[in-house]
């Protein structure tokens, strides 16, 4: 049921990145596109309270169709105000965005930290660990297919914990995400509400929206990226899915698992901040190549690498690797699309989600009946591959600049209202 639901989720997004996030962000505008994508990820919060096939597939479809929606109104958010920063203080637009990213991207990894970090301390009070057999060990990492882990009684590292104990980690995140719809329905900025009303005023015929994500695909830099794009699919799921299970709970015990996620997430959180801001002095190219490098020396290791539970701090060096080259991708990868992009942010960011929720559902494929060691390598391929055609389209970025859109495009309406000797006012 788990699988199921993954795969749901993240094919419920490639749907909606055919034809929503476009539709939705011209005419709700950024802000109430991502307080509609909040709701549709807490309902699946909801479904989790009483797991079945009738309350979790139903709820994975709704967090993907509004997960589209939710990060391209995001990445659009970003975009157009790290644009109106760049003109307001004569800076360089691409690298304001790429700054912005990397705050978001450092406050939003951290959730990695938190979320861990309570569902660590909450199931800790129900743990009852047993020593893994020798026989067992044997089958972990790459050597092993990882589809044959003991999760009998016997063994009880992997064990359900109690339901009470569930509701609270639930009511825990249910109740940290209503709060957050509230603080960004009465605090956000509608940053492109004149755009959006212009939008109504003038619409145009719905097949053009419906269509916008597709006809973006005309452009060659779009479909050179789609493997860089789909290769981020690809290693966050295989860290956060096969690394996970293959190595830390069939070495460790499920009880380790927050512990090294809260490691990936915190090296990524601040990996995040600091090549959003050091990616001015450095160019995007050479924090790609590094990024590479980083997780092609990690697929490497980890081929060869027999995990035992007398190594411990080696299981803890992976995911911090790991999460500092995904710092590189996530931000820097954002950051790419807002720039070659500018007039087309909303299909951009649609095309982003699709190509890398596409990377998550082929990797969801064949997680089930593929050993690691053949994961792995697909991983390696895809990121060769990636690493063969991102280079083209940077030195095409190099030598043909994209201009970004004026500022006064952009005009945030909490600026207009102050001239306007008005002391603050939301936009609805």
């Amino acid at each position: 049921m788990g699988v199921a639901s993954l795969s749901v989720i993240y094919a419920g997004i490639i749907i909606s990145s055919m034809f929503l996030p476009p539709i939705m962000i011209k005419n709700l505008g950024c802000k109430w596109t991502i307080v509609v994508g909040m709701v549709c990820y807490v309902s699946y919060s909801f479904g989790n309270l009483y797991p079945g096939w009738y309350t979790l597939i139903p709820t994975s479809f709704i967090l993907g169709l509004g997960g589209s929606p939710l990060w391209s109104a995001k990445c659009t958010y970003l975009t157009i105000s790290g644009n109106v920063q760049a003109a307001k203080h004569n800076k360089k637009g691409a690298d304001v965005v790429n700054h912005y990213f990397g705050i978001f991207f450092f406050i939003f990894q951290s959730s990695a930290v938190w979320g861990n970090l309570m569902s660590s301390l909450i199931f800790g009070q129900d743990t009852n660990i047993s020593d893994i057999p020798e026989d067992v060990l044997s089958t972990c990492g790459a050597f092993g297919c990882g589809i044959t882990i003991n999760t009998s009684s016997s063994n009880s590292t992997s064990s359900r914990p109690a339901q009470k104990l569930v509701w609270t980690l639930l009511g825990c995140y249910i109740g940290v995400g209503v709060l957050a719809i509230l603080i960004v329905s009465i605090f956000l900025d509608n940053i492109d509400h004149q755009q959006t009303s212009q939008f109504r005023g003038n619409r145009e015929p719905f097949c053009h929206t419906f269509l916008a994500t597709f006809r973006l695909l005309k452009d060659w830099r779009l479909l050179t990226l789609i493997p860089l794009t789909i290769y981020s699919g690809f290693e966050q799921s295989f860290l956060s899915g096969e690394y996970t299970k293959n190595y830390v709970t069939c070495a460790l015990g499920i009880h380790y698992v927050g512990y090294v996620m809260m490691c990936f997430g915190a090296t990524n959180s601040l990996s995040s901040f600091l090549f959003g801001r050091i990616a001015r002095y450095t160019g995007r190219a050479a924090l790609f190549f590094f990024a590479g490098a980083t997780n092609l020396s990690c697929i490497i290791a980890l081929l060869f690498w027999r995990p035992h539970p007398d190594q411990l701090p080696v299981f803890f060096v992976f995911p911090a690797l790991w999460g500092m080259a995904d710092a590189i991708w996530q931000t820097q990868t954002n950051a790419l699309y807002g720039v070659l992009f500018p007039r087309d942010k909303e299909a951009a960011f649609a095309n982003y989600r699709m190509w890398e929720s596409l990377g998550f559902v082929i990797a969801f494929a064949y997680s089930t009946f593929l050993c690691v060691e053949y994961k792995l390598y697909i991983v390696l391929a895809v990121l060769v591959i990636s690493m063969i055609t991102y280079p083209v389209v940077e030195y095409y970025e190099y030598k043909n600049p994209t201009q970004p859109i004026e500022q006064a495009t952009y005009e945030n309406p909490k600026n207009k209202a102050e001239e306007a000797g008005i002391i603050s006012q939301t936009w609805m």
